[in-house]
């Protein structure tokens, strides 16, 4: 493996991790600011070196990562330059979880690229083992959303514009 992509991949992890945190927070209500800042800058960085490594054509990963900078960019804005005010809380909520959402997706295809027994059984990325822990992936995902819908947005704490 390249320094570049431990580098890579290091961000990611730490990327996915803070923001199972944030969603965390969206489940139980609690704006965690610093993990937030963590998640957003590190998952940016991600989909940012992810387009820095050599290829020749536009791969699937280079379409996800694109989508993932949109994601990224609304909820950052409706993060830091709406405060979460009104619709925005919805916007944001979803729009993290989207960009999260990617990040995993393409940590799955890469473990079924990487780890042994998951390429095993899926040399071709098309075998029912691959499509099922996608779709156990997008299930657990659409969960959290909507119940991070309702949690963060029921129970929010007032935007602190101030204090972001």
């Amino acid at each position: 493996m390249s320094t570049y992509t431990a580098i890579h991949v290091a961000i990611s992890l730490i990327g996915i991790a803070s923001g199972l945190a944030v969603v965390g927070g969206f489940l139980t209500a609690r704006r965690l600011d610093r993990l937030t800042a963590i998640f957003l800058a590190t998952t940016v960085l991600t989909g940012v070196t992810g387009f820095g490594f050599p290829v020749d054509r536009v791969l699937p990963s280079h379409i996800v990562g694109a989508a993932s900078l949109v994601a990224l960019a609304v909820a950052i804005y409706a993060r830091y330059a709406r405060h979460m005010a009104q619709g925005w809380r919805t916007t944001y909520v979803l729009t993290a979880i989207l960009s999260l959402y990617f990040n995993v997706f393409v940590a799955v295809v890469q473990a079924f690229r990487r780890v042994p027994f998951l390429e095993a059984m899926a040399p071709t990325q098309s075998e029912p083992p691959f499509a099922a822990a996608h779709i156990a992936v997008l299930i657990v995902f659409l969960a959290l959303a909507i119940v991070a819908l309702r949690t963060f947005k029921a129970r929010a704490e007032p935007s602190r514009a101030a204090a972001v």
